[in-house]
Order: C-alpha cells, then sequence, then structure tokens
C-alpha cells in the first residue's frame, strides 16, 4: 500500500481523492487545501488527517502526491513535489504558460509524473487507438475529434480558466497526438462567440475548428463548442487506408422505445463526471502502477507538447495565419 496525498479538495479533488481511497493499492495520507471547510470535509469523508502543503512534502511516509488544485499552482507544486522525492499525480494543463512549463524541465522531465490526461484512459478510445496500432484496416491518414459541453461555463470559470485552448480543447490535442502517433508540426484555427456574448467580452472564444497536420501529412480535425444543446459530445472519427473506426456518445442507457415515429434511444451522459467516471478510476489505477515502478503513459513532456499546441491554436485565431512549430 502506497500513501500519497491529495492537494486539492475541489470537484475535481473529491473524484480523485474517492478513487484513490478506494483503489485496494493506495492510501489516502490526508488533503490540503487551503480553504479549511472544504480540506475538513472531504478529509472527514475518508476519515483521514487535513494537512499542510509543507507536512505533506516532508512527510517521508508519503509516496506520492494528486494536485487536483487551481491550475496555477500545477506546475510550482509538481516542482516542489519531485524535488521531495514524491511521485506525481497533476491535473492538467501543467501550467497556462508555455515557457513557464518549459522551463521546468530540469526537474520533470524524468520526474515520476502522471499528467492526467483522463481521455487516455478511456475504454472505448483505447479501443481505436488498439484497433489503429493492430493494422487491421490500414494505415491512418485522418482523424476526427468532436468535443461539445452540454452548456457554457459561468463567466467567472473562462475568465480564470485559461480560454478554450488551454482549459477546454488541451484535451483533444492530447488525444490528437495520441492516436496520431507522430508530432503536429502546423496547426490553424478558426474561433468565434456564438455562444455567449460574456465570453466575448472575456477575450476568449466559445467555438472553434481546428485542424492539426503531421509531418506526414496526416490531418486532424477538432471540434469544440461550449454547448451542444443535447449532452455530452464526445466522439472520434478514425480514418485509415481500408476503413474508419469510431469511438460514439455514451448514453445513459441502452434502453430504446420503437414505435409508429421510429426508433428513439436514451440521451447522451449530461456531465463529464459521468463519461469519465470508467477513465478517472483506470488512472488511478495507473498511478499504483507508477507507485509500484511503472514508467508513466502519460506524463511532462506530453503536458507541454499539448500546451504549444493549445497555444498555436489560439496564435492562429488571433493572426488568421497558419502556424508552424519548430
Amino acid at each position: 500500500m502506497h500513501k500519497v496525498a491529495l492537494i486539492g479538495a475541489g470537484r475535481i479533488g473529491r473524484i480523485h481523492g474517492r478513487n484513490a481511497a478506494l483503489n485496494g493499492r493506495i492510501t489516502l495520507a490526508g488533503v490540503v487545501d487551503p480553504v479549511a471547510v472544504a480540506a475538513e470535509a472531504l478529509a472527514g469523508e475518508w476519515s483521514v488527517p487535513v494537512l499542510s502543503l509543507d507536512g505533506a512534502l516532508n512527510d517521508p511516509s508519503i509516496a506520492g502526491v494528486i494536485i487536483a488544485s487551481s491550475t496555477d499552482t500545477h506546475l510550482d507544486y509538481s516542482v516542489r513535489a519531485t524535488r521531495a522525492g514524491k511521485a506525481i499525480f497533476c491535473e492538467k494543463p501543467i501550467d497556462q504558460d508555455l515557457e513557464r512549463a518549459r522551463g521546468a524541465a530540469a526537474d520533470l522531465k524524468d520526474a515520476r509524473m502522471l499528467l492526467a490526461f483522463n481521455r487516455r484512459f478511456d475504454p472505448n478510445f483505447q479501443a481505436v487507438k488498439a484497433r489503429l496500432d493492430d493494422g487491421g484496416i490500414g494505415v491512418l491518414e485522418s482523424l476526427q475529434i468532436t468535443s461539445n459541453d452540454p452548456s457554457p461555463p459561468p463567466p467567472s470559470y473562462v475568465a480564470v480558466s485559461g480560454g478554450l485552448f488551454k482549459d477546454m480543447a488541451i484535451h483533444d490535442f492530447d488525444m490528437a497526438r495520441w492516436i496520431l502517433g507522430e508530432e503536429v508540426v502546423e496547426v490553424f484555427a478558426f474561433g468565434s462567440c456564438l455562444v455567449d456574448p460574456e465570453i466575448g467580452k472575456l477575450g476568449d472564444v466559445d467555438t472553434a475548428r481546428t485542424v492539426l497536420k503531421t509531418a506526414s501529412g496526416r490531418l486532424c480535425v477538432i471540434s469544440n463548442s461550449r454547448r451542444s444543446g443535447f449532452g455530452y459530445d464526445q466522439r472520434i472519427e478514425a480514418f485509415a487506408s481500408g476503413g474508419m473506426v469510431r469511438a460514439d456518445n455514451v448514453l445513459e442507457s441502452t434502453v430504446q422505445v420503437w414505435n409508429e415515429a421510429g426508433a428513439s434511444a436514451d440521451r447522451f451522459q449530461n456531465f463529464f463526471l459521468d463519461r469519465y467516471a470508467e477513465a478517472y478510476r483506470r488512472e488511478m489505477e495507473h498511478f499504483a502502477d507508477i507507485l509500484d515502478g511503472a514508467t508513466p503513459s502519460v506524463g511532462y513532456a506530453d503536458g507541454v507538447a499539448a500546451l504549444a499546441l493549445a497555444e498555436a491554436a489560439a496564435r492562429s485565431v488571433q493572426t488568421g495565419e497558419v502556424v508552424r512549430l519548430a
């Protein structure tokens, strides 16, 4: 059993705390959060102590930390944790500034660090990747990733989120790199504010289309919107030389109604914590593997690469030009 401390008692911290506490190879050692009420509530739920950050990092019995705090703390806490000899599970993005993230390479490039791009652990998307890797439908040529939220977040969230590309589409940039199997060299994006004018007033977009191109010519189109109008819309279509493999939306049930009007199915799962519940559980299992000595399957370098694509997409929207990556 590996003792880990949870840093951050907000919404995503509660998910990770639960998965850590229920994992058979991890012991939740305590909760860190500057908001005492939140820390005490979550610690009480799992009968563990409230810890200070220094106390968690300086405790030699704690093998790892789960960083689920605000985005502006991710990089600094990760550096402090690796210097303290801890394994790290860190929420995305690694930071909101690419140069700052790159500047931490000396500490983090070889760290035992899992960057929590949870969609890599979704069983449906893993199946898409496996079907492509086994070569049964030939060589991958192009990719379509669709990621639309059910409804927009409040402007107060948007104001501190880093924007659509760093907050929302960054998951899709990581998925694209993972499935394409090679690095992106060119990025072009269009963005508009079509959903909530308040988002536009904050200098952000709520609707975007991004095209990625690799050195071999593979193409990926990423479709993002802060509002679908019909639920949490998460789809992937991969087109190869011998066919296509796709992963569709997950429904709340498999129930269908057939009548004279036709066939109707249940609703799409409407919240990311429901849609990706199994992915969150699986990534915590992988963190247990890392605590056992395994190499992280997604880490610091992936976080920097996804952030570079996010900044390139934002720059393309601003300039109207293709952005070429070094």
